[in-house]
């Protein structure tokens, strides 16, 4: 394993060495097909040492978008090249009760993370680097995920706060200069919705966000970010996966492929899924299945209720692990990779990291699940 995933939280390192050495080999993902809605076992993935990515993949093609450079987050060119001046922003958004959606802003982020938190409901962190919307959320509370996210990206983070333990870890990161939180920053990074309720009602600006971390000196975009790949051309030899769900149990997300537009159309219990600030359906390029080992945190108490407990979730996005690629209208396994604690994930077609996953150039939403998760079907 990498020196570099010894840098920081002692504890947490042990546990992802003793993973990665002890329960690689286990890992398995389920994919259901539609149809005769059969089940497919991933094969075993067993671990020798850490792959060596081949010189030369990262000179896959790229959809010119506008005039300016290629943001490496969707391998698109940027209509204003000051887009990429700046750091990438991570924003935790709310997905729960349902009446925080539609969510403002999140259909213009790059990158979507939704994973589980307490009680099978989701949360999003979402990256955004081309375009600023006026306002994001509802912005809610970091989860253990968020140590990991904005390290990938050298984001900064906007999030409305954490409990206790995950507040003290996020300040002891080297990230913690750029993480501002919604409860102790206050306007005008972030406003208070007066006609949505307590505490679903937070919104962060992201023009305010970006603005503050120039006057603190912590705005210049990370140096040498890339390591997921684009090719516009559609790649051979994937199943079909013109529709796909994910049940994570409260909710049900679907996303139906429109061949006309090239896009993945998402809906959430059977009713499209939207962005407050448009009123468009959220739409992706890319659609990826990230399989991940789901650890509850029982020193971290999310919440309690009638002396229930809700803990908080490790979700270990870090080595390896199975992943499906969904984009074109059909999917494609592999696997992702994540070696270094500031790198980005990547995507592989096999485990030694000889053959690259390309994404459709746009943006992409990643569905993290737990790695024994059944509740994939494919159309």
């Amino acid at each position: 394993m990498p020196s570099s995933l010894t840098h920081h939280h002692a504890p947490r390192q042990e546990r992802r060495r003793a993973w990665s050495l002890a329960g690689l080999a286990a890992l398995l993902g389920i994919a259901l097909i539609a149809g005769g809605c059969s089940v497919i076992e991933r094969e075993v993935i067993v671990v020798s040492e850490t792959p060596t990515p081949p010189a030369g993949v990262a000179g896959l093609p790229v959809t010119p978008g506008g005039p300016g450079p290629v943001n490496p987050l969707t391998g698109l060119r940027v209509d204003d090249p000051a887009a990429l001046a700046r750091r990438p922003l991570a924003i935790k958004i709310s997905n729960a009760p349902d009446s925080v959606r539609p969510q403002a802003g999140i259909a213009q982020a790059d990158l979507v993370f939704e994973h589980l938190t307490e009680g099978n409901l989701t949360r999003f962190t979402a990256l955004f680097w081309s375009h600023t919307p006026p306002r994001v959320g509802s912005v809610r509370s970091a989860r253990l995920i968020d140590l990991e996210i904005p390290a990938m990206y050298g984001a900064l983070f906007a999030y409305s706060g954490a409990s206790e333990p995950i507040r003290q870890r996020i300040a002891a990161l080297p990230f913690a200069p750029r993480a501002y939180e919604g409860v102790s920053v206050g306007p005008p990074l972030y406003v208070r919705d007066p006609e949505i309720e307590v505490p679903h009602n937070l919104f962060t600006i992201p023009e305010e966000v970006w603005r503050r971390a120039e006057r603190d000196g912590i705005n210049d975009p990370p140096a040498g970010l890339g390591g997921m790949l684009f090719d516009p051309a559609p790649p051979a030899g994937g199943d079909p996966a013109e529709r796909v769900e994910i049940d994570y149990g409260p909710d049900t997300v679907r996303w139906d492929y429109d061949p006309a537009a090239g896009r993945y159309a998402r809906s959430v219990d059977g009713e499209p899924h939207t962005d407050a600030n448009t009123g468009q359906q959220v739409t992706a390029a890319n659609v990826v299945l990230i399989y991940a080992h789901h650890q509850p945190d029982l020193s971290i108490v999310e919440s309690e209720w009638r002396g229930s407990r809700s803990f908080s979730i490790e979700i270990q996005i870090w080595t390896l692990g199975p992943a499906t690629l969904i984009r074109d209208g059909q999917r494609l396994d592999g696997y992702w990779m994540r070696w270094e604690e500031d790198s980005m994930l990547t995507f592989w077609a096999d485990e030694d990291a000889a053959q690259p996953l390309a994404l459709k150039p746009g943006n992409t939403w990643f569905q993290v699940v737990p790695l024994d998760f059944e509740g994939v079907t494919f159309e």
